[in-house]
């Protein structure tokens, strides 16, 4: 067994603002066992630390990295504990990530103030790179955290998935998600109006063409709804498809990405002789990430869109994919999600966001009074290393929910992290 322990000082390619194009073992790195020197594993190893379609969420490169003597296969063994430590003032959301939509409505003396700190989003992944085949590289990847069920601690699977060459099979973000445009925040939930669903799929993911690249998927629909007195669910019949097409700049680092998805969503009528029904949903979204001015960059997404409240983090898991349209119907409602946020990079070490998101209901007539209207989430946060992969955050939230009877609610945060990555 050779072992190699080099420098200890690497910095992710998000705080940067580049990406990873190393041509040899990074610094990071330690070589548990197997030879480094083999060309093929420069290419293996460029694909660990690549930083395409990653969220400030995701972990960076692994630290441990098992080569192989012929250069064949690269397997890596990353991830990182984090502790956050947090207090609610002037309004409390009574979960450890900042879910706008659980804000109380009307405003309640009870949850006026609140204290809380998680280690549940700490994550382990394995990442398994080959060299050239002829289907190409193949990757395989596996990521879990720590947040369980019910608010407790235990291993939870968030991404599994194995690419051949430009296909992916398995559990991953969903093609109508952009992660280099999610808003950097300790919050792992993120903010209201952002898109960030995992799902299992079936992707193809083009060659950069001079900058332009597509993708297209089918996914296992994750769908929620409000039923009508007459109406019950049903399987679903039909996979979402949701496609984007990019151009990127800035050696990848900056892009602007317009996406699309189209659903079919199944549900039954009971009344009578009973039958069964598909609501079409669909969506369009523009996002971006961008290098303004040195290290002033700008982020955001704008979405909209008919029957996709799952996309969405405020709307997901409410039941508003479809709502009653009547006794015995369900329709996809009106929907819109948008970001936007400032980053400046003060040194390699240290920088600031600011972002602004909302997330939107529409098409809610009949629907009880407790109903959300829309929700609001301001955010404002520090990062530094501190020391190699150590890394330290603060971090404000302001948020708001609004029911479509008039009513509203706020709440505050503040958290502070410390996170070491391996």
């Amino acid at each position: 067994m050779k072992k190699t322990i080099l420098s200890l000082l690497f910095l992710p390619a998000v705080i940067a603002g580049y990406a990873q194009t190393s041509d040899s073992i990074p610094e990071r790195a330690v070589i548990v066992s197997g030879d480094p020197s083999h060309p093929d594993h420069v290419g293996n190893v460029a694909l660990m630390y690549s930083r395409a379609n990653l969220a400030f969420e995701d972990p960076a490169a692994p630290r441990f990295l098992f080569l192989d003597k012929k250069g064949a296969v690269a397997l890596g063994i990353g991830g990182y504990v984090k502790a956050v430590g947090e207090y609610d003032f002037c309004g409390a959301v009574p979960n450890n990530d900042f879910y706008t939509n659980m804000i109380p409505v009307p405003f309640d003396p009870a949850q006026r103030q609140r204290f809380g700190a998680t280690a549940a989003n700490s994550t382990i992944f394995l990442k398994l790179v080959t060299r050239q085949t002829k289907v190409g590289r193949i990757i395989v990847y596996v990521q879990t955290n720590f947040t369980g069920d019910n608010g407790g601690y235990g291993l939870k699977l968030k991404q599994a998935y194995v690419t051949v060459g430009h296909v992916t099979v398995g559990k991953a973000r969903s093609t109508f998600a952009d992660g280099p445009a999610m808003a950097p925040t300790i919050d792992d939930e993120g903010p209201s109006g952002q898109t960030a669903a995992k799902n299992m799929m079936v992707k193809y993911e083009s060659p950069s063409y001079g900058g332009f690249s597509y993708a297209i998927s089918a996914e296992l629909p994750s769908a929620d709804y409000t039923f009508a007195a007459d109406t019950r669910s049903i399987s679903q019949r039909f996979p979402d498809i949701p496609a984007h097409i990019q151009y990127a700049w800035d050696k990848g680092d900056s892009h602007i990405r317009l996406s699309g998805i189209l659903r079919q969503l199944s549900y039954r009528d009971e009344a009578g002789a009973g039958s069964n029904h598909f609501a079409t949903g669909w969506g369009v979204q523009v996002s971006t990430i961008a290098n303004i001015a040195g290290g002033l960059n700008f982020f955001g997404h704008y979405t909209y869109g008919k029957g996709i409240a799952d996309y969405i983090n405020d709307l997901s898991g409410e039941g508003y994919d479809l709502i009653p349209d009547g006794p015995d119907r369900l329709k996809a409602p009106a929907g819109t999600g948008w970001t936007a946020g400032l980053q400046y990079n003060f040194t390699k070490d240290f920088f600031m966001s600011a972002s602004y998101s909302r997330a939107q209901l529409y098409d809610t007539a009949g629907m009880s009074g407790d109903t959300y209207r829309y929700g609001q989430y301001i955010a404002a946060n520090a990062f530094y290393n501190i020391l190699g992969d150590l890394r330290v955050g603060v971090e404000y939230l302001h948020g708001t929910r609004k029911n479509i009877s008039g009513q509203s609610g706020k709440a505050n945060r503040f958290e502070a992290m410390v996170q070491y990555s391996f």
